[in-house]
């Protein structure tokens, strides 16, 4: 027998849930607006959840949610993506707040005004087995992969990440805690530490998401403490680095890459609270937590345990336990220190060998991005060269280094064998909303700079 669970955490459900512009909205608003939007969505098909502002996002999975359909979160709202999901899910239809958003033919239906009558207003309960969101992750390839999720895993999974945080905090819940994001709730990271964080772990999140520093600041600034900030180490960078005034943080939440300790280090010290990195896929959710500055070493989330298996492909590292009802396989490479701590090495996809030496482009990507005059830089490896010999390349956005000045500063960081011989000096990286660079839109840059197809080099590329 299959067991309900309630669609809020909240008990007062004149407590916030949400802040739009600086105004608070209660969990009983909430729940007025997502049944008002559930009476308008369809009896059949799932719900394309397009929805850019974050509280008609959440409004509009938990209707989803309440009216037994399954939530849609492309990586994208490109007409590709959404052609895709039309082809896979005949009888889906869009929810947006976009009016002007093109959709590939697929039915749009748009995000009711908040703020129904809150009156009489009961706490629907979810059967924990019902499917409650499917990630579309847009992988290293760019084709989006479906990763469904019951509300009985995301309940779990959300509940052991708010204990982890308010023992952080030590609090002994998030309830009255502000969350201010940078990135979208459509990805599974901006899913659970914004919107899930609120509606099951007590928080409350802004409406908004911020891109440029002074719109960052100007939120935090507008919502009350305890606050936090969700981002990632992209964003993070470009935001200390701004120099603009920021208010007083009293929790940092990272993910989506490896953090530098000497960034964490800097957000500490310019944002006032403790910064939390998270390690998570979109296969498992959310699984370890480390203090930056701290520790190396990660510690997995409640029940959660890691362990080994060896096999025809080689070693892999299995997580299970906790909200992670079957053994899934994490695409990292470990190591591990007992079944539930464990150091990150790189991804499995991300080990890379030059001239018989074997090392992973998150390593060079750190070096990379410690180099002072640095903004942002990543590593790209191609498939083949002409000569035979395969030789990393750096991307970089460096307005104040050549070229010759960022190789000089990766020989005293890396082993030579891994130092570029070609840097190329770009004004920015075409990084998604999450931060992320996918290998293919790495492959187009060098494709742009260079020619060439399906990752061939040239032999004679020049430094840029």
């Amino acid at each position: 027998m299959s067991t309900a669970m309630p669609l809020l955490a909240a008990t007062d459900l004149d407590s916030p849930i949400a802040w739009r512009a600086g105004v608070p909205v209660s969990a009983a608003q909430f729940l007025a607006d997502a049944a008002q939007q559930a009476e308008q969505l369809p009896a059949r098909g799932a719900v394309v959840n397009l929805c850019v502002d974050r509280y008609r996002f959440a409004v509009g999975l938990a209707a989803a949610v309440m009216r037994g359909r399954l939530s849609l979160l492309p990586p994208n709202a490109l007409a590709d993506t959404l052609a895709r999901l039309r082809e896979s899910h005949p009888q889906a239809i869009a929810l947006a707040d976009d009016p002007a958003l093109a959709t590939s033919h697929m039915p749009v239906l748009q995000a009711s005004p908040a703020h129904a009558a809150a009156t009489d207003v009961t706490m629907p309960r979810i059967d924990a087995v019902q499917p409650a969101a499917c990630l579309l992750t847009s992988g290293s390839t760019g084709m989006p992969q479906p990763h469904t999720k019951s509300w009985g895993g995301l309940v779990l999974n959300v509940r052991a990440a708010a204990q982890r945080l308010a023992q952080v905090l030590q609090r002994p819940s998030l309830a009255g805690m502000s969350i201010v994001a940078t990135v979208p709730a459509q990805h599974s990271y901006g899913l659970e530490s914004t919107v899930l964080l609120a509606l099951l772990g007590g928080a409350a999140f802004d409406n908004g998401r911020p891109f440029y520093p002074a719109d960052i600041a100007q939120a935090l600034q507008r919502v009350p403490r305890p606050r936090a900030l969700v981002t990632t180490p992209f964003h993070l960078k470009t935001l200390l680095l701004a120099g603009v005034a920021l208010p007083p943080v009293d929790l940092v939440l990272c993910a989506t890459a490896p953090l530098s300790p000497q960034l964490a280090l800097q957000a500490e010290r310019s944002l006032g609270g403790p910064l939390v990195e998270i390690y998570g896929c979109t296969e498992a959710g959310q699984v370890a937590t480390r203090r930056t500055v701290e520790s190396e070493v990660w510690e997995t989330f409640g029940e959660l345990r890691i362990h080994r298996e060896d096999g025809d492909d080689g070693e892999r590292f299995v997580v299970h336990g906790g909200h992670v009802l079957s053994p899934t396989p994490l695409a990292d490479v470990l190591q591990l220190d007992g079944p539930r701590r464990f150091r990150l090495l790189g991804r499995s996809n991300d080990l890379i060998h030059v001239a018989g030496k074997r090392t992973s482009l998150a390593h060079l990507n750190y070096h990379l991005n410690s180099i002072e005059g640095v903004t942002d830089g990543a590593f790209w490896l191609p498939s083949e060269v002409a000569d035979g010999v395969v030789r990393p390349v750096a991307f970089v956005v460096a307005p104040a280094l050549d070229a010759a000045q960022v190789i000089a500063a990766l020989r005293a960081r890396l082993e030579a064998v891994f130092v570029p011989r070609r840097v190329v000096k770009v004004p920015a990286l075409p990084r998604e909303p999450t931060g992320k660079l996918t290998e293919q839109s790495l492959r187009q840059l060098a494709r742009m700079h260079f020619g060439g197809s399906d990752g061939t080099w040239p032999a004679q590329a020049p430094n840029a």
